[in-house]
């Protein structure tokens, strides 16, 4: 009963006063790996090097969607024992950048993944989070954290057009409030003017030499209405190219068992890749 009593007035304090939901058992799981991040050397590892051997420390952890859909004003949600593929993602690169800054409080964690997650970096409203990954990739190459390789490692243009939250407003509880669906159709249009390039997937065993292990992969999609339907890490292995993920079909955090131009050709629907690389200190 004391432990019950001492996890929701932790939760409840964390709520109120920082706009913060992460519970007991992740804060715990965080901050034992920022203390081995503190405590062992790693300021020779490259941000890539860094996001796989974080991201490795991640595998079976259980996937689990929608952990940022909370009911109410928009929260900084921080869940390490559940990820889905973008909140894998955020969470390592967040904890890479950490590591690089040589910062290591959960204060720390918070503000770098709210300046990751959220445009312009700042948490203000439910608008404001980067929901299309084309969109978070973009603005985060803005802010300096990583680059869109896409183009110079052999890519071709990617007609980006995403649509499917506006036209869905049914699956997402905070677009039954009229403007936040009007803020969501500004950011799809925005989107839709920019210039984005893909590497199609009967292309990726040949222009995978050109992409290193610790990249981003975004896996791009022939639906009209969506940019990105799945993301992860770049890791080598038998010098193949296969993807540090959470996957939503083995329900875990995980290295595909098939190199990630085989793991994309049984997807019908997946049509190819965008490629980022983190800006390193």
């Amino acid at each position: 009963m004391k432990c019950l009593l001492s996890l929701i007035f932790f939760l409840i304090t964390v709520q109120i006063q920082a706009q913060t939901v992460c519970t007991l058992e992740s804060r715990e799981k965080l901050e034992a790996f920022l203390t081995k991040l503190a405590e062992d050397n790693y300021s020779s590892k490259s941000a890539n090097q860094l996001n796989i051997e974080i991201g490795q420390w991640f595998l079976e952890t259980p996937y689990i969607e929608k952990t940022l859909e909370l009911p109410g004003s928009e929260k900084l949600v921080i869940n390490l024992t559940g990820l889905d593929c973008t909140t894998f993602v955020e969470t390592v690169v967040t904890m890479t950048r950490l590591t690089e800054n040589g910062t290591f409080t959960f204060e720390d964690f918070e503000k770098e993944l709210e300046n990751l997650r959220y445009r312009s970096g700042k948490n203000e409203g439910y608008p404001s989070r980067l929901h299309y990954f084309s969109d978070w990739i973009y603005e985060n190459e803005q802010k300096g954290i990583l680059k869109d390789i896409t183009k110079e490692i052999g890519g071709s243009p990617y007609p980006n057009a995403p649509s499917f939250m506006s036209e869905n407003p049914k699956f997402y509880r905070q677009l039954a409030d009229q403007g936040n669906l009007a803020e969501i159709k500004i950011t799809e249009t925005a989107i839709k003017e920019r210039g984005y390039f893909y590497i199609p997937k009967a292309e990726i065993s040949q222009l995978e030499k050109n992409i290193q292990s610790g990249d981003l992969i975004a896996i791009t999609t022939s639906m009209a209405n969506l940019d990105i339907v799945h993301t992860g890490f770049a890791i080598k292995k038998n010098g193949r190219i296969h993807l540090l993920h959470a996957s939503s079909k083995n329900m875990e955090v995980e290295i595909s068992e098939k190199p990630l131009a085989d793991y994309l050709a049984a997807n019908k629907s997946q049509s190819g890749i965008m490629v980022a690389r983190l800006i390193g200190h």
